[in-house]
């Protein structure tokens, strides 16, 4: 355990900083799986999409990481016209 008033904020805003992003990236998982199903409607497809937007504007996965993902929904999107 820290003594030092400062490291201990530090540890306090690494612990909520710790469960905000596993929360957030669960959400975003979850959105992944939910679109690369078969029966995935376009609105669930976009929502995922902004999600992969946001998570990388923030930094919880790199901006090429969502890049990519985004172009893998896309081709499947175009191939299931």
């Amino acid at each position: 355990m820290p003594r030092i008033a400062s490291a201990k904020k530090n540890m306090r805003k690494s612990r909520a900083a710790a469960v905000r992003n596993r929360a957030q990236r669960s959400a975003l998982r979850t959105a992944l799986k939910t679109a690369k199903s078969a029966e995935a409607t376009p609105a669930q497809k976009t929502a995922a999409t902004s999600l992969l937007d946001r998570s990388a504007r923030k930094g919880l996965i790199h901006k090429n990481n969502a890049a990519r993902q985004k172009s893998r929904l896309a081709k499947a999107k175009a191939a299931a016209k």
